[in-house]
């Protein structure tokens, strides 16, 4: 039995690679789904397939990240202290391969620089959180609407979000580095 419709043309990986090639050289603003189809050798249907919006590519295939940083949460020990193991959670969400394009680099200055994108940011922002306040929760007998698990998510975005500013500002610096250093703070927070 032969399988109905087109084949599949591209990847989200593919789509990616275009599209960040055009805002480099076209910047965000200039770039249309349009253009970006065009790129990849795609209709434009086809590109919404994979990406509801143009302001979808930058966060890459976000929902199943988050998937991946509900399972490192899940598989941290529970004899590790609470902010220990946001701390582990967030560093591990934050590993990306040297050879990864675009750079996470790349993709974390697009969307913190780029006024366009910052409505758009507070909603995968707010499903950032929610995974923390999902394990916070589940950790203290709470639910994640309670005050706790809420906090320590926005606790944990803004010091995540203060360490990309730093790695964005100093070309050379680290991130884990910086991640590990600033994801420090929230132990003050939780003794």
């Amino acid at each position: 039995m032969s399988s109905r419709g087109r084949p599949v043309a591209t990847s989200h990986a593919q789509i990616e690679a275009a599209a960040f090639r055009l805002f480099a050289e076209r910047g965000f603003e200039s770039v249309t789904m349009a253009d970006i189809a065009a790129e990849v050798g795609v209709g434009r249907r086809t590109l919404f397939r994979y990406f509801e919006s143009k302001n979808d590519i930058p966060w890459g295939q976000f929902a199943s990240t988050l998937d991946g940083f509900r399972a490192i949460l899940a598989e941290t020990p529970d004899d590790v202290p609470l902010a220990e193991a946001v701390q582990r959670a967030v560093l591990a969400f934050n590993e990306y391969p040297a050879d990864a394009y675009p750079p996470h680099r790349d993709r974390m200055r697009l969307i913190l620089e780029t006024p366009a994108l910052q409505a758009h940011s507070v909603l995968r922002y707010a499903e950032w959180r929610a995974v923390i306040a999902e394990y916070v929760a589940s950790r203290c007998g709470l639910l994640p609407t309670d005050t706790l698990p809420r906090t320590v998510g926005s606790v944990s975005l803004a010091l995540a979000i203060s360490a990309y500013e730093g790695w964005l500002a100093v070309p050379d610096s680290d991130l884990a580095t910086l991640l590990d250093e600033t994801m420090a703070s929230l132990r003050g927070y939780l003794s």
